[in-house]
């Protein structure tokens, strides 16, 4: 059973300045709500309450955002406003959250390793911190159904267009069933004529504790990064990984067209203004139409 869960949000953001100067990437709203809520809503969505956050300097906002704000509480309780008070007060109650800051900016397998002595010797889940995937069975319990079958490492994998495989990290393997792979390689970027798949990470991953020394044992790549691509290249030579082509749509927040399409997504979602926003979209959509 997977019982804790590992989020990095440690990075930069610098894809998204200005706007990432002075806020977290990871609170960038999607609407209202910031984007790391919907992670650790999945992982709270996949039956995991006990979740270790690695930040960075200038992130206190996300811890903040988890915290109780009893003023703003009160406030709310007086003004009867209960659908908001509930919300609210869901937010600082959702999960066990704790934090812990990576102290450089040395690749995502190194914010990994920070949580080597909260994680023990248990299987984990990662999310990473700037990527919604929404879906009606929440991805990170999708690779959980694997994990309880297989008692080995699994990824998250998604199809992308041929063409742009140098744009992903790729893996290559044994094809099990419509959804299922078995890993036997995994290539960061690799030049499309050489891609042994079209199949890229997609953000989630089941972990066994076995990482931790493939981590210590990987040598750093570009700007001396700790890449955890080759540490589960490294865990691969003594288990197996599995890869599960999971369902649902993937958004990355880091990415500004991305950004706006998940806004788009979920705004026609959203039921107090859905009818007239599909409206407006039909009527810029025309609009564009007829201007070409």
């Amino acid at each position: 059973m997977i019982k804790k869960a590992v989020i990095p949000a440690a990075g930069l953001g610098t894809r998204f300045l200005p706007a990432t100067k002075a806020q977290p990437k990871e609170m960038l709203p999607i609407i209202d709500t910031p984007t790391i809520q919907y992670v650790v809503q999945e992982a709270v969505d996949s039956g995991i309450e006990d979740i270790l956050i690695i930040s960075g300097k200038g992130k206190r906002a996300i811890e903040d955002h988890f915290d109780r704000n009893w003023e703003l509480e009160a406030l709310l309780y007086e003004k009867e406003d209960k659908s908001l008070y509930n919300e609210i007060r869901h937010i600082g109650d959702m999960a066990n959250i704790h934090y812990i800051r990576q102290k450089e900016m040395k690749g995502l397998g190194d914010a990994i390793s920070y949580a080597r002595y909260h994680i023990g010797n248990e299987p984990f889940a990662v999310l990473l911190g700037d990527c919604i995937i929404d879906t009606v069975i929440p991805a990170t319990q999708q690779l959980i159904d694997i994990y309880e079958q297989y008692k080995q490492s699994v990824v998250a994998v998604e199809e992308v267009a041929r063409e742009k495989v140098s744009h992903y990290g790729i893996i290559g393997g044994q094809k099990i069933s419509e959804r299922l792979w078995r890993i036997n390689e995994m290539v960061e970027k690799p030049d499309v004529e050489k891609s042994p798949t079209n199949l890229a990470f997609a953000g989630r991953y089941i972990l066994t504790p076995g990482i931790f020394d493939a981590l210590e044992k990987t040598t750093p790549g570009k700007n001396n990064e700790i890449q955890l691509t080759d540490a589960m290249s490294l865990l691969l030579q003594r288990e197996s990984i599995y890869a599960c082509i999971t369902q649902g749509k993937r958004y990355d927040i880091g990415d500004k067209l991305e950004y706006l399409k998940a806004i788009v997504h979920f705004g026609i979602q959203r039921k107090e203004f859905k009818a007239e926003f599909k409206e407006f979209i039909i009527d810029l959509s025309n609009n564009i139409k007829d201007k070409k």
